[in-house]
């Protein structure tokens, strides 16, 4: 019995590629190492190659990530698994201590997460998505007209939402023919219009749970409106050059204003709890079940939900667990290249490791974590859920190829808001915590007072109710 010849394509797929080479690079390496493969630094540190093993760990979780998109929650609790049992087996991590240090940004998120997919249904059945297709102006300029709408939906809307609201349309006005290119730029506006806004995208969502005041990260949008100048126009003129937008004759649509009253209240709720309680997701929960009562609400859009959740607070565990001080230091160079990394690994991660070192411009950072994630398709949450819906932009080389103006609009928003905006380091989010913890605690060394998942040497503040917590 003869069996099927293996296809070279299925050989050499891209994560077997891409293995290969990291398998190479780790040889070479270990070929030419100076020193000793692992050793324990003075600190007490274990190190891969001289770095610290938990960083060898997350890269390796957040390469399988972007390999293998159809396990992404399977990889991500692997990875964390495997960094604990790290931590477990070769330091004094204490998890109950750490867990008392990240559990309200951890059950904020989820919160934020869930809630904010409810808040993307409601505004789905209120029909307003319907009749944006009667708004867009005809020729080039309504491929245009579009891609800044879908940039105006993600600065209240999660960018995924705003995504796939843009591609539903592009598939009904161009008549299923869509450009790749204009497919990286429905990905790039939304990913820019939720870059300046605290409830648009993760990223920003999660600075705002840590702290950040939502005023500091607003000047991610003169980045957003810059770039979108460049990439908004040239993929509008590729896709009128494949194929030109054909209004669709609709029904005559009726505006479900019950549902926007119910979007409004959740937003309103959530900024109102962050700002009395420190603790938004309260506000969007309260305002979604006031919803409930006058509208019907999509609940069974929870575990789906919930699945991607999970998938995202495992990588936010894992890079709170992460050594900061071994990052480079925080800059406007930095941040820049941070945008290039977002492009292939998660930038929820990369967002959490910036929260815990500290010192950058938290605006620039939520531009480039933010919109560089669409300069490759799987490097934002958006561009993974629009090319579910398009394979076709599946494609690493196409992307990159018709998606160049989405590149070029990332260096030139990014050098423009340096230039206007200038680079301003946001440290005081951190330290004024601190400072209210100096103010009513009494504070010791650790050598006077080992407290459980403290290093030697650290300082600790002792609050009136028998806490403690660890002052960097």
């Amino acid at each position: 019995m003869s069996s099927e010849p293996v296809s070279p394509n299925r050989i050499f797929s891209r994560p077997v590629v891409i293995g290969i080479f990291v398998v190479l690079v780790i040889g070479i390496l270990l070929l030419f190492a100076q020193e000793p493969v692992f050793q324990k630094s003075d600190s007490g540190q274990w190190m891969f190659l001289g770095i610290p093993f938990e960083f060898i760990l997350f890269a390796l979780t957040l390469l399988g990530v972007a390999l293998f998109h159809h396990y992404v929650l399977q990889v991500a609790l692997s990875g964390l698994t495997a960094i604990l049992i790290f931590k477990f087996g070769f330091s004094e991590f204490n998890l109950i201590n750490h867990l008392h240090h990240e559990w309200e940004i951890l059950v904020n998120l989820l919160g934020l997460l869930l809630g904010f997919a409810l808040l993307a249904k409601h505004f789905e059945e209120s029909k307003v998505p319907e009749m944006l297709p009667r708004w867009l102006p005809g020729g080039w300029l309504g491929g245009s007209v579009l891609l800044f709408l879908v940039m105006i939906l993600s600065s209240f809307l999660d960018n995924i939402a705003a995504a796939m609201i843009g591609g539903t349309i592009a598939m009904v006005v161009f008549k299923g023919n869509v450009h790749i290119g204009f497919l990286a730029a429905i990905v790039a506006a939304s990913n820019a219009g939720g870059a300046g806004s605290v409830v648009g995208d993760t990223t920003t969502t999660m600075m705002w749970i840590d702290g950040v005041s939502p005023l500091d990260v607003t000047h991610a949008f003169v980045g957003s409106i810059v770039s979108f100048l460049g990439f908004g126009f040239i993929a509008a003129r590729q896709q009128h050059a494949l194929q030109p937008l054909v209004k669709a004759d609709m029904e005559n649509i009726q505006i479900d204003w019950g549902k926007i009253l119910i979007v409004i209240i959740i937003l309103a709720g959530a900024i109102t709890t962050n700002f009395l309680l420190d603790f938004p997701a309260v506000g969007v929960w309260i305002a979604i079940l006031i919803g409930a009562a006058f509208r019907k609400t999509a609940w069974h859009e929870l575990p789906g939900a919930l699945k991607g959740a999970v998938f995202l607070l495992s990588l936010v565990m894992c890079a709170s667990m992460m050594p900061v001080d071994a990052l480079p230091p925080a800059s406007w160079q930095t941040a820049f290249s941070l945008g290039f990394v977002s492009a292939v690994f998660d930038n929820i991660p990369l967002t959490k490791l910036a929260l815990e070192q500290g010192g950058y411009d938290w605006g620039i950072l939520a531009y480039t974590v933010g919109f560089g994630g669409s300069m490759i398709w799987f490097g934002s949450s958006a561009g993974v859920a629009l090319t579910n819906m398009f394979p076709k932009a599946k494609s690493v080389v196409f992307w990159i190829k018709d998606g160049w103006h989405v590149t070029l609009g990332y260096i030139i928003g990014f050098f423009a808001m340096l230039y206007l905006a200038g680079w301003h380091p946001h440290a005081p989010h951190k330290e004024k915590k601190q400072m209210e913890i100096r103010e009513h605690s009494h504070i010791m060394n650790t050598t006077e007072k080992k407290d459980d998942g403290c290093k030697s040497g650290q300082r600790i503040a002792c609050l009136p109710d028998g806490k403690t917590v660890v002052l960097k």
